[in-house]
């Protein structure tokens, strides 16, 4: 967890960096179009790769005590995703003035489209190679390759942009794969040979197969929510402007990213412990509320922070020019206090094989978020996306405690309670104070975050007990000010 923790804590002051730059050479615009290029990468990626990079560990893992078994995963994952990557190259530039009309409402990017499909197939190498470390456990050569691929290629990127302006842009997509690619191979040489394997079209198939299948269902649930951003995205640049694109990618960005981590650092732990005791259901539950209060502990008073600091924050990661995206921020970080608890409770699903009801209630938040946006965009403006936000995420989080407690009689503890109902009135306060009083706003969510994040500490050090360095001298502030962890 900590490894993952690093690792992603540098790729977010990286693209947090970038976005800094990109924001003060390009403005807006430059923010908005960078976005939705991605957005495209990210959405042929996920259906071209067909959802083999999160099979595809578990078959690893599943096959470590049989080294002929793990060469026919790695070939048949570096073949797979190498020709499906390749068959998305070919689609996307052969129909890149089509989509850049559709994604953009103008075809003067249909290069800049088409190269997007080159960096989906460098993309799912690249993964191919990330998966095997994962799939072997091979953790800190993972968190390696991320960093220095992320870093050397957003500097080229950047460079390319300073370079070449607007057209420079897609080398900050097709960059950091080809690193990714480059850093990978020096550390895969590392590894443990392969066993040499002979692999008929039908050993390749019943290998490709169970990856595939398994990994669809997960990947509906990704390209869902890609897909409806991919779409709003283009509903702001049609009907209102690129620079609108810009904001509302700006306010998605820190609203998501920030959250984002702390979730998949956590879930690196959560999700197989759960998945090793989901039958037991008393233990289950227990492990379902430790989940939730730390989700809440430690990112409830990250939340309360941003909401009055978002008119600051915007400004320093982007520029003063970015002043439409802090309503819609704040609104998506009080969305987001929902969010944490139906994240924690929607692992369940995964953990006890039940995809397709993880999957439904995805699909159900993104019909909601999309459905509010299409009809409300003319009508209330890019604040619709903050509050749509809101309200998609309210129905899920019903749902999902609904199903979490007929499907796996889960229950609210006090403690969970309480952390829940706390954030969720402050975060609602924050909201209706801050817009009116920003000075004021921002000072009084750094207070609430200082305090709610003092008692969270406290909350997390009794969850996980006094070991290590660190711990024991956080753990003895609390000791001298007179409230010790039991």
């Amino acid at each position: 967890m900590a490894i993952i923790a690093s690792a992603q804590a540098l790729r977010i002051i990286i693209t947090v960096a970038r976005a800094k730059i990109v924001a003060l050479l390009l403005g807006p615009a430059g923010i908005g179009l960078l976005s939705l290029l991605t957005n495209l990468r990210e959405i042929a990626g996920m259906a071209a790769g067909l959802g083999m990079s999160g099979s595809g560990v578990r078959e690893l893992a599943g096959a470590k005590d049989s080294p002929e078994g793990q060469s026919r995963v790695r070939r048949v994952l570096l073949g797979a995703l190498f020709t499906q990557g390749a068959i998305a190259m070919l689609v996307i530039w052969f129909l890149r003035e089509q989509l850049a009309v559709w994604i953009l409402d103008d075809a003067k990017h249909a290069t800049d489209v088409g190269l997007v499909g080159v960096g989906v197939l460098l993309f799912l190498l690249a993964t191919s190679q990330t998966t095997l470390f994962q799939g072997l456990r091979r953790i800190g050569d993972l968190g390696k390759v991320t960093v220095w691929s992320t870093l050397i290629g957003t500097a080229g990127g950047l460079l390319a942009v300073i370079m070449a302006d607007q057209a420079g842009l897609v080398w900050l997509i097709l960059l950091p794969p080809v690193f990714s690619i480059l850093f990978g191979f020096v550390y895969i040489r590392r590894l443990p040979k392969p066993v040499p394997v002979q692999m008929s079209l039908r050993d390749i198939w019943r290998v490709w197969l169970p990856m595939t299948r398994l990994g669809v269902v997960f990947m509906v649930g990704s390209f869902a929510m890609f897909g409806t951003l991919l779409l709003v995205r283009s509903k702001i640049t049609q009907d209102m402007s690129l620079e609108d694109a810009g904001y509302f990618a700006a306010a998605w960005s820190v609203g998501t990213v920030y959250i984002g981590f702390l979730l998949q650092a956590m879930g690196a732990d959560y999700f197989p412990r759960l998945t090793e005791i989901v039958r037991e259901r008393e233990k289950a539950v227990q492990l379902m509320n430790d989940q939730l209060q730390l989700a809440l502990a430690l990112g409830g008073p990250l939340i309360l922070s941003l909401i009055g600091c978002a008119p600051w924050l915007i400004s320093l990661l982007y520029s003063s020019e970015f002043g439409e995206a802090v309503t819609i921020l704040q609104w998506q970080m009080f969305g987001n206090v929902l969010k944490l608890a139906t994240w924690s409770l929607g692992f369940v699903f995964i953990a006890a094989g039940q995809p397709r009801v993880s999957l439904t209630t995805t699909l159900i938040f993104n019909a909601i978020f999309l459905l509010l946006v299409w009809y409300g965009l003319s009508e209330f403006g890019l604040k619709v996306t903050g509050i749509a936000f809101v309200i998609a995420q309210t129905v899920d989080f019903f749902v999902v405690t609904l199903l979490a407690r007929k499907l796996h009689r889960f229950k609210w503890q006090k403690l969970t309670l309480v952390l829940f109902c706390l954030h969720a009135a402050l975060a609602g306060g924050l909201l209706v104070f801050a817009p009116e009083f920003p000075l004021i706003g921002g000072i009084l969510s750094l207070v609430l975050g200082f305090a709610t994040g003092f008692v969270g500490v406290h909350i997390v050090l009794e969850k996980i007990g006094s070991h290590g360095r660190l711990v024991t001298k956080v753990a003895t502030i609390y000791r001298k000010l007179g409230w010790p962890v039991d």
